[in-house]
């Protein structure tokens, strides 16, 4: 069974994103909880796939998509803590670092996380801190 989580995007100013996109490159991640991260001996490029269940916009703090589909993402280069965003996924949903995502994690490296039951994240984002002061818009 998986790890619950609602995690807030990380990156780039919206025009950088753009140009990430472009060149397929790093430009949209999230944190993996420390718990997952240490239990796991995340690596750098280590596969995490799950269900991506809801995306909220960080302008409003109100769903606006629930894709509801399976992924796979990988970590990033540097550190198995940092979960990139596949270039598809961000034009998909038009995602920026002003957006969260509610998912659940259920392998890490091949390995299923948590068998036989449900966690809920220690990162879970809380509703009331999802509406934010400052919000850029996606870039096409």
């Amino acid at each position: 069974m998986p790890e619950k989580c609602r995690v807030g995007v990380c990156g780039f100013d919206p025009m950088l994103v753009k140009g990430y996109i472009k060149l397929g490159t790093r430009a949209l991640w999230w944190h993996v909880s420390d718990e997952l991260y240490e239990e796991f001996d995340m690596k750098p490029g280590m596969k995490v796939s799950g269900k991506l269940h809801k995306i909220y916009a960080g302008k409003t703090g109100q769903e606006i998509a629930a894709p509801e589909e399976a992924f796979e993402w990988e970590c990033s280069k540097e550190t198995g803590l940092v979960v990139l965003l596949p270039p598809e996924t961000i034009t998909k949903y038009k995602l920026t670092e002003m957006h969260f995502l509610e998912m659940s994690i259920e392998k890490i490296g091949g390995k299923e996380v948590y068998p036989g039951e449900e966690r809920m994240s220690t990162k879970w984002w809380p509703e009331e801190m999802m509406k934010l002061d400052f919000v850029l818009d996606y870039l096409e």
